[in-house]
């Protein structure tokens, strides 16, 4: 009995899946015979009424009404079949003027996208080879059914060249052939459903995803706008250094050289405040070689430098005011712009959460996949919520210093907690564990 039960499992699911992508295809069919070609015709009159002027008031309306119906159409082969089909859509110019220049100007925008002709491309397709894989699994269910109606007794409203399939039905015992032809079509409807319903999404995302030369254009302008933060970024740490020097370590030993010349003149005369001015001199000396130090540690802390990322998290980890708990397994070193940006990362995170989360505690992971090539840290907290990446600087500034390595900062903070800071940055290892 356990037997039957474990193996009808796998049965049960498969026809289940077979009878939802029946269920969607049905769906598909009247999206893309009713709607895609609705649209498709809607489309042609508005590019022909440009020439009478008409088109520059309808395309707008009209490719609006496209796009949400090809970002319908991603959302389902995402939701229904796991198929991902970003987005190509240029920016829209912000309609600064009104009337029937601004509409014109957001037409000409519309027409030099090189997504809208896809679209227009899609739409016909949408409606012929998209409809008939949508088509073919329901239409199987509805030609099994009859087959099983036929050996049910429906054959006697049949006249005798009534044909099921490759069966003649011309009485009871040829209707009763019908039934297992029926039965067998049924099974494959559920077999061939949710592969059919893939290839209906396989086909959309090969004329609605970005075409290559859309997505070079776009990696050059990711990598046009991160080559400016990151010489804004250099430019910014380089004057944070040249301040820190000049207001501290500068001043001070500069302060240390005029109580030196103070020291040769009174050795002679005024050996007591010689001495006093020396003892000035010894202090002015450690506090700048202490500034001096917390300068370099800013830049690159020596533990990160020596003991690599995973003991410079747990260190920072130690020294956050709030209890964090830390999982961290990494196999080895990683680049050192690479750890400097995470470690860097980590700290303003781990500062966020302590001053303003209201957190009790702090949850951090910080482990590398190396089959995705990706580090990823994660930091946790049970403080309020409600965090506004777009609000600060700080979370900003994050952004701007990972953007040169590609790396992503996401931000999942509802109201009320808890709060789940994600940076992941794309690298590989430099130096195994023990290398």
């Amino acid at each position: 009995m356990a037997g039957t039960t474990a193996g009808g499992g796998p049965v049960r699911r498969r026809a289940r899946a077979g009878l939802v992508a029946v269920v969607r295809g049905l769906a598909l069919c009247l999206l893309t015979l009713g709607v895609s070609l609705a649209l498709f015709v809607l489309s042609v009159l508005s590019l022909a009424f440009l020439l009478l002027g008409l088109g520059f008031l309808a395309t707008p309306v009209v490719q609006a009404a496209v796009r949400m119906h090809a970002n319908q159409r991603r959302l389902l082969a995402h939701d229904w079949a796991g198929v991902h089909i970003p987005a190509p859509y240029r920016p829209l110019p912000a309609r600064a003027r009104g009337g029937l220049p601004g509409q014109v100007e957001r037409t000409t925008a519309l027409l030099r996208d090189p997504a809208t002709w896809r679209d227009l491309l899609w739409l016909p397709t949408d409606a012929v080879a998209g409809f008939l894989t949508g088509l073919l699994p329901p239409a199987l269910v509805a030609y099994g059914l009859e087959g099983c109606a036929l050996a049910a007794g429906l054959w006697r409203v049949t006249d005798d060249r009534y044909w099921y399939a490759f069966v003649p039905v011309t009485g009871p015992g040829s209707a009763a052939l019908c039934a297992p032809l029926g039965l067998l079509l049924l099974a494959l409807a559920a077999v061939a459903a949710p592969p059919l319903l893939r290839a209906h999404f396989l086909l959309c995302r090969a004329l609605l995803a970005p075409t290559r030369g859309t997505r070079l254009a776009e990696r050059v302008e990711r990598l046009r706008e991160t080559r400016y933060d990151a010489v804004d970024s250099s430019a910014a740490e380089l004057r944070r250094i040249e301040r820190d020097l000049h207001d501290g370590a500068q001043a001070r030993l500069v302060a240390m050289g005029m109580s030196l010349g103070t020291v040769e003149a009174l050795i002679e005369q005024d050996p007591e405040r010689a001495r006093e001015l020396v003892a000035q001199a010894r202090s002015s000396s450690a506090e700048a070689l202490t500034e001096l130090r917390g300068l370099v540690r800013g830049i690159r802390p020596p533990v990160l430098a020596e003991r690599g990322l995973a003991d410079a998290a747990e260190a920072l980890a130690l020294r956050t005011a709030v209890p964090v708990e830390t999982d961290i397994e990494l196999p080895g070193r990683l680049g050192d712009a690479v750890e400097a940006a995470a470690y860097f990362a980590l700290g303003e995170v781990l500062t966020n959460a302590a001053k303003h989360s209201g957190a009790a505690r702090v949850w951090l992971d910080v482990h590398h996949s190396a089959a995705a090539g990706m580090l990823r840290i994660a930091v946790t907290d049970d403080g309020r919520g409600g965090v506004d990446p777009s609000a600060g600087t700080g979370l900003r500034g994050l952004q701007r210093r990972l953007g040169p390595f590609d790396g992503v900062l996401a931000v999942s903070s509802p109201p009320g907690g808890p709060t789940l800071v994600t940076v992941e940055i794309p690298c590989a290892v430099a130096a195994p564990a023990g290398g």
